[in-house]
């Protein structure tokens, strides 16, 4: 039987491309990638998001799925990407040449004969053209093997169609960012739960971005915690040193959880407001203005003033804030 290895996220239209090529019989082994950067969240931290729902697909539909997990590799890409960026710090062009040359791999070790993708040509500006297609297969090694179902009759036909390998018949002529023939196309074969029909990557979020640029640009080695730190709280550069506050409780838990040896917790004592890290234990300047962040930020229940606990693995000890930052101290050092 014919092998095909199919990059799915779980979305409408990584599913529906799934389904098209297991209806012409051909035997599918799926590929999910996971990054620090996923918005598609759809099952909420309990369920796992896209992965959950990659997974909930590959069992309906009686697959096989590996989950790939975006390394520190990847990392790399995203700070000097071969194609630049689109509208964020988002490598959209060298991010699908990283996943398919990774999908060939596994294309070759199980012995497949082509790569099966839910692209549509024309729904995203940066990757989803026809010359971006012809870099991408290029330069993961794969030209003439990505099957775009969606989209197979608006391109060129693929090694799989002009072999016959797969009825070129069967495929799609989607066009444009309108998802209204995918809509269609599930109520017909019966897909009716895609929480997540479109997905997406935090990195073309521009605020989101100002956050990653800051990291990338004031760290060379970046450790799993500072991606996790991404995407929680308000991020502040003080002289150099990275400063997160908690927006709000869930926030401040997450922080706790994420201190570790070389950071500094700094949280009030006696009124209620937002924890602070430090990711440096001995800058006691950044220690001082983290206490008066968090007394600016919690204003009105510190009265413009309290006493905080700065601790660490070293020491933990107590201080007096007298004065809350100002406005312009917090732009001039605002991330995000």
């Amino acid at each position: 039987m014919t092998k095909a290895v199919a990059l799915l996220s779980g979305g409408l239209d990584s599913t529906l491309a799934v389904k098209l090529i297991i209806d012409q019989g051909i035997e599918v082994h799926a590929l999910n990638f996971t990054s620090a950067f996923c918005t598609c969240n759809s099952g909420g931290a309990k369920e796992g998001g896209c992965r959950s729902e990659s997974k909930r697909v590959a069992e309906e539909f009686g697959i096989p799925i590996k989950v790939v997990t975006k390394g520190f590799d990847y990392i790399d890409i995203v700070r000097n990407p071969k194609h630049g960026y689109g509208k964020g710090i988002n490598p959209c062009v060298d991010c699908r040449v990283y996943m398919f040359r990774q999908a060939k791999g596994f294309m070759e070790e199980i012995g497949a004969s082509f790569i099966v993708t839910g692209e549509v040509l024309g729904q995203r500006p940066m990757s989803q053209r026809k010359d971006a297609f012809r870099i991408i297969e290029k330069e993961s090694g794969l030209e003439g093997l990505i099957l775009r179902p969606l989209s197979a009759k608006q391109l060129e036909p693929t090694i799989p169609e002009r072999t016959g390998l797969v009825d070129r018949e069967r495929l799609l002529d989607v066009l444009g960012r309108s998802r209204k023939v995918q809509i269609e196309l599930a109520e017909e074969l019966d897909i009716n739960d895609y929480p997540c029909p479109s997905g997406g990557c935090l990195l073309t979020d521009k605020i989101f971005s100002k956050k990653v640029r800051d990291l990338l640009n004031n760290k060379k080695d970046v450790t799993k915690k500072d991606l996790v730190l991404l995407k929680t709280g308000r991020h502040f550069r003080f002289n150099g040193t990275k400063i997160v506050l908690g927006r709000n409780e869930a926030d401040n838990l997450k922080l706790k959880n994420m201190v570790q040896p070389g950071d500094t917790l700094v949280e009030p004592v006696d009124f209620p407001g937002p924890v602070g890290v430090v990711s440096v234990s001995g800058n006691g300047d950044a220690v001082a203005f983290a206490g008066r962040l968090i007394v600016k930020y919690a204003l009105e229940k510190a009265g413009g003033r309290g006493r905080l606990r700065a601790s660490n693995c070293e020491s933990s000890g107590e201080f007096e804030v007298d004065s809350p930052a100002t406005e312009p101290e917090i732009e001039e050092t605002r991330v995000c």
